[in-house]
């Protein structure tokens, strides 16, 4: 009967060795599947946007950007602002106008704009202002109804 006692411990113990591989096995595969998932995230989210947008027909926020440029000259704007159109390139002159309006009235605005515009399709960006001079902010409340 002695000799049994040492075989089943010996046994045991060689089952918790193996028990524990699996879990070793287990969380390198975690870690593997973890740092992929990492290194690809840029274009998970870019394919994870473009389904999204697909399906509900809606904009992504901060999925565009616009840049403003302050060019010492209008001919280096103009060199900046070679644009590709229709398989070619084009030089054109337009004006930016700025319009300062209250964020429930955008979707109006955009509206009017859109069947007025010559274009077909008119460059129209909104952006929220998060901050900014206090007395300025509040004389544009006061200036914009809401009618």
């Amino acid at each position: 009967m002695q000799d049994n006692k040492p075989d089943y411990f010996y046994q045991r113990y060689r089952k918790d060795i193996m028990s524990s591989a699996v879990p070793r096995s287990g969380f390198v595969v975690f870690c593997v599947l973890l740092v992929v998932t990492l290194a690809l995230y840029p274009v998970l989210r870019t394919l994870g946007v473009q389904i999204y947008s697909a399906f509900t027909g809606k904009y992504v926020s901060g999925y565009h950007s616009l840049l403003l440029v302050n060019c010492p000259t209008e001919q280096t704007a103009r060199d900046i602002g070679r644009y590709y159109w229709k398989g070619e390139i084009r030089d054109a002159t337009e004006i930016l106008l700025l319009v300062r309006t209250k964020t429930s009235l955008v979707q109006r605005l955009m509206t009017y704009i859109i069947a007025i515009h010559p274009y077909d399709i008119p460059e129209i960006i909104t952006f929220s202002i998060d901050d900014g001079s206090q007395h300025y902010l509040k004389w544009i409340a006061e200036a914009v109804t809401d009618s």
